[in-house]
């Protein structure tokens, strides 16, 4: 499919939103002993965002049953979609929109999906895109690179950078460029600014460090630096010195402190501190309220029950004055290793 992407570009999150997509939860392996209770976390979830904008719903099993708890947790607003999955973190197996308000287009990049690099069964997310791009009737675009004379499919997450809709990206070094988990075969910094600023038209990059302990993902932007405006960045920070994350995060706090939006002024740097440790069968889970997803009305922000949860939620409410902030308990859903924004994508609208 040949498209000009110069009119493209991907909207930032906090922009109007005409549905968000998650898939059930299937796969009992992603939480060995607490997959009992992963069903009823994302039911509080749908049904807080639901309430306010609609929701398209992946299913491959046990539908009636889904449909039934849909219904006696008086949930509305949804639609339901027939798509096999491996696992529900869609903001990284799933559709990344991009639109063009001149032409009122809007079309889905679909990148390669291969399990994080890290994992073996991943084919059916790998496939996603396709199924929801029959589905809905999306014109669906495979991002890909010439290099040494051979045109390469992109592999990438939706985990994995973050935007503030104007032209300015999130990265970090450990997820892209690093030799552990490589999504690319030797690409380098020039291959991937080169790939986001021809088909998400971005022409600034913040290159950040490293990601925080326990990301199975190997340094995925969304668990320590979002953007909440244009301007405006909310960024972990780790108060122990002791922690593994203290010097991580510093580092990419002085990068953000010294970077530069795409107007050439400063950020804005807000800092939310990081949940206590959390472990579940003597692993470390990536905790860490950076995983929030931000809907037409409200943010939904993951909690841990840990004495941070209520410093955060008081950071949140400061901020977020022209949105509810509605937290859930997301400390079993973590020992999945993704939380609220790892499990949702929004659709534009245009």
């Amino acid at each position: 499919m040949n498209e000009n992407f110069n009119e493209f570009r991907m909207p930032a999150e906090w922009e109007p939103q005409n549905s968000v997509w998650i898939a059930w939860p299937y796969n009992k392996n992603d939480w060995p002993g607490l997959y009992q209770f992963i069903p009823e976390v994302i039911l509080k979830i749908i049904k807080k965002i639901s309430k306010n904008q609609k929701i398209n719903l992946i299913v491959s099993k046990n539908i009636k049953n889904i449909k039934k708890l849909i219904k006696l947790n008086k949930i509305n607003n949804i639609n339901f979609h027939y798509i096999k999955t491996d696992r529900i973190w869609l903001r990284d197996s799933g559709p990344i929109f991009i639109t063009n308000k001149v032409e009122k287009k809007k079309v889905i990049l679909n990148f390669g999906f291969n399990g994080w690099s890290k994992y073996n069964n991943y084919k059916n997310d790998n496939k996603i895109n396709n199924s929801i791009s029959k589905i809905a009737n999306f014109k669906k675009i495979d991002p890909i690179i010439k290099k040494k004379g051979r045109i390469r499919k992109i592999i990438m997450e939706g985990g994995a950078f973050d935007v503030n809709g104007s032209g300015t990206i999130l990265l970090t070094e450990e997820c892209l460029l690093s030799k552990i988990q490589e999504r690319n075969k030797n690409f380098k910094k020039k291959d991937y600014e080169k790939m986001f600023n021809k088909y998400l038209n971005i022409k600034n990059f913040i290159w950040l460090k490293k990601g925080i302990a326990g990301d199975d993902t190997h340094g995925h932007v969304d668990d320590i630096s979002r953007f909440v405006s244009r301007n405006t960045i909310m960024t972990a920070v780790e108060n122990n010195k002791k922690d593994i994350n203290y010097k991580n995060l510093n580092k990419n706090l002085n990068i953000l402190k010294e970077s530069k939006c795409e107007k050439g002024k400063k950020f804005k740097i807000i800092k939310v501190p990081m949940p206590s440790p959390i472990y579940i069968e003597n692993t470390r889970v990536p905790a860490s309220y950076m995983n929030f997803y931000i809907c037409n009305k409200k943010i939904i922000l993951p909690i841990f029950r840990v004495k941070e949860d209520n410093i955060a939620i008081k950071i949140f409410k400061n901020y977020f004055r022209n949105r509810k902030i509605e937290t859930v308990d997301c400390s079993k859903l973590i020992w999945g290793f993704g939380a609220i924004h790892c499990m949702t994508q929004q659709e534009p609208k245009i």
